[in-house]
Formats: C-alpha cells, sequence, structure tokens
C-alpha cells in the first residue's frame, strides 16, 4: 500500500466513513464494526473519520471499542470534528473536545475540522473564536492537522480559506453526479483547494447510495464499460483528481467494506472511456430529476422536526418510487416510515429542515411532493 501523496502518515487514498455503521436495531453491531475494521486494516488502509453527533452519538464510542482499543495508536488515523450542534459558547468549546478525545479512547486526532461550514455556521464560528480556540489544540499536541469540513458555494469557501491559512485540509462532498451541479458547485469548489494549494478530502462520493442503486439504464452502461462496480466507479472518480487526498466511504456491512477496498487497493484514476460512461450516467440522472438527497440526517439530529418527519428516509422512497415505480415503496412509507413518526402532509412549513441542510435543498417544496404520492 502506498503513502498518501500529501499526507505520509496515511496509507493510500481511501478512508473510512463512520456516519454509517452496521446496526442490530438501533444500536451498532459491535462485532460486525470490528470484522470491517479488520478487515479494512488488513488491506493496508488506516483512516477512520467520524464526529460528535454521527449514528445518534454512537460513533465515537464504537471507534474506540473495535479499533482504539484493539489497535496500537500508530497503526490508525482518525479525524474528528467540532460540530455546530453541539456548542453555543467558546468556553463549550474545549470541553467538547475533551469528551470527544475520551469517546474516542484517544489522547489526540489526527485531523480536527471545523465541521460542515457555510455560510451562517461560519459567522458563529467567528463569533465564538471557534478556529483560534481548536487551533490551539495543535499547539497542544492534541491535534496534528487542521481542517475544515465544507457544505456551500466556492466563494465561501475562498473566503474562508483567506481568513485562515492555517487550514491543512479541505473535506468537500464530491462525485459525478454533483461535480457540475449548480447547487453543490462540487468542481468549483474543489479548484479553490487547488487555487490555495490546500488538499481536499472527498465525502458522499456515492452520494448516500444513489450511485450504487442506478436506474436499469445507467447500470448497463457501467456493466458495458467495465469489471467494477457502481460503488467502485464513483470511488475512482472521486479520487482521480490530482489534488485529492483522501476519499472517504461510509460503509454499512462487509459485503461493502470487500468491494470499496477491492476499488481502491490498487487504485487506477478513469480513463477517457469511463469518464465517457459517467457522464452518460449523469445524463440519465438530469432526465429524472431525482431529489438529491444524501441522507447525512442533519434535518432530523437531536429530533429538531416538530412533527417528527423522518425527512431522509420520505424523500428516499420518493425517489424509489419515482426510479423503480414499485408498490413496496408505499407500503413501507405506510407501515414502517410514518407508522411512529410523521407523514409529509403532516408538515408546517416551519423550515427548520432547510435552515441545516447542507445540501441547501427546498425540504419544504419535496414533502409536498411526498404527500401527493403518498398521503392521498
Amino acid at each position: 500500500m502506498k503513502q498518501n501523496s500529501f499526507f505520509p502518515e496515511i496509507r493510500g487514498n481511501f478512508g473510512f466513513g463512520c456516519m454509517r455503521l452496521p446496526m442490530k436495531g438501533k444500536k451498532v453491531d459491535h462485532e460486525e464494526f470490528c470484522r470491517m475494521a479488520d478487515a479494512f486494516l488488513a488491506a493496508g488502509f488506516n483512516y477512520f473519520d467520524t464526529a460528535h453527533g454521527y449514528v445518534a452519538g454512537q460513533s465515537e464510542t464504537a471507534i474506540r471499542e473495535a479499533v482504539a482499543k484493539r489497535y496500537d495508536r500508530d497503526r490508525f488515523i482518525l479525524t474528528n470534528k467540532l460540530s455546530t450542534f453541539h456548542f453555543a459558547k467558546t468556553e463549550q468549546i474545549r470541553p467538547l473536545f475533551e469528551s470527544q478525545l475520551e469517546a474516542c479512547g484517544v489522547e489526540y486526532f489526527d485531523f480536527y475540522l471545523m465541521h460542515a461550514q457555510e455560510r451562517r455556521v461560519y459567522e458563529k464560528y467567528r463569533k465564538l473564536k471557534a478556529y483560534e480556540t481548536a487551533y490551539s489544540f495543535k499547539a497542544e499536541g492534541k491535534i496534528r492537522h487542521f481542517g475544515i469540513s465544507f457544505h456551500d458555494k466556492a466563494e465561501v469557501l475562498e473566503r474562508i480559506l483567506t481568513d485562515h491559512p492555517e487550514i491543512e485540509v479541505v473535506q468537500i462532498q464530491m462525485n459525478y453526479v454533483d461535480y457540475e451541479d449548480a447547487t453543490v458547485e462540487a468542481r468549483k469548489v474543489y479548484e479553490v483547494c487547488e487555487k490555495y494549494g490546500v488538499p481536499a478530502i472527498a465525502m458522499e462520493p456515492v452520494k448516500g447510495g444513489c450511485l450504487v442503486d442506478l436506474p436499469p439504464e445507467a447500470d448497463a452502461i457501467l456493466r458495458q464499460t467495465g469489471d467494477y462496480s457502481n460503488a467502485g466507479f464513483a470511488l475512482r472518480f472521486a479520487a482521480s483528481f490530482p489534488k485529492m487526498a483522501v476519499v472517504l466511504s461510509g460503509m454499512s456491512n462487509m459485503a461493502q467494506v470487500t468491494d470499496n477496498v477491492g476499488a481502491m487497493a490498487n487504485f487506477v484514476p478513469l480513463n477517457e472511456a469511463e469518464r465517457g460512461a459517467v457522464e452518460r450516467v449523469c445524463e440519465i440522472f438530469r432526465a429524472q430529476n431525482l431529489i438529491p438527497c444524501t441522507g447525512c440526517r442533519y434535518c432530523v439530529l437531536d429530533n429538531d422536526c416538530p412533527k417528527k418527519i423522518l425527512i431522509p428516509d420520505l424523500l428516499a422512497a420518493l425517489n424509489a418510487h419515482n426510479t423503480f415505480h414499485s408498490w413496496n415503496t408505499e407500503y413501507y412509507y405506510k407501515n414502517s416510515l410514518t407508522a411512529d413518526h410523521g407523514k409529509a402532509s403532516d408538515c408546517i412549513m416551519c423550515g427548520k429542515c432547510e435552515a441545516i441542510c447542507p445540501q441547501h435543498l427546498p425540504i419544504r417544496n419535496y414533502l409536498n411532493e411526498v404527500a401527493a404520492v403518498f398521503d392521498k
């Protein structure tokens, strides 16, 4: 396994994103996660990514039990984040950080990122001097590298990098569907990283699974192009950019680990024919006008929705209905997704979900569409 071109301590250019983990009911499946982490490390990779609120607060402790307690500290790289949901005052940042170290069972983080930066969140971090407070942890030896994760327009990233030249890495959303998307601006955001000479980390390379279960005609294009899985094509697309240090994949079962590791262990950038195939897949997606929700679940963290609507699940149900026209999406909507939670038609249009959505989606409009289909 090659060392990383930008950070020699990282092996390869592939990371284990711990926002989606194997579950037993509402709890992380510890035994399965241990097997997955073991396979990931055995393949030569060592980069794990978490945040305080991932998996309803279980991600950090899952890493402690599956990785930190079972491997020497120099065997793995760990990234954590300062999330806007968990502090409201400057003096809360250090106790939060210390609690994250404890939850993960480590004495330092290799990377610590200002989480989900966009225009409004950045203003909060500026006001509370979050960058300066978090950066002081590096002087204390409690973090090795300082950076941000980012969800906004390219001009906002340029402002942040201008304000904070100490930033060493930027985690950005990068996948082939979002590359030219006017909302995400993945290409333009990546080009800002190149302009400022800052390495990037790709998140959502398979767009929350949307680039795995492709429409039949799109799937056929990739099957005719090469031997990689749909996820493999998506990972390789994101990793093919010269300034891309790591591509993250949120894996929730061993089959995904095996598939993803197989695609990235001997990484080869997309060739011209593969890029052409990916562009044809993009054209199919654009023609279907699907909702570009990544399933990050920020809109339902901490029960923010007053009607307890499972927003990402309902949007996914509508996408599945429009893509596959299957009867069972209505069944799951009525018997699983809304049995103990709000229906789309229960939305009171408060807008709390839209205010926190990293994709800046018009969620209220989408819920109206869901209601028109399922709440007849």
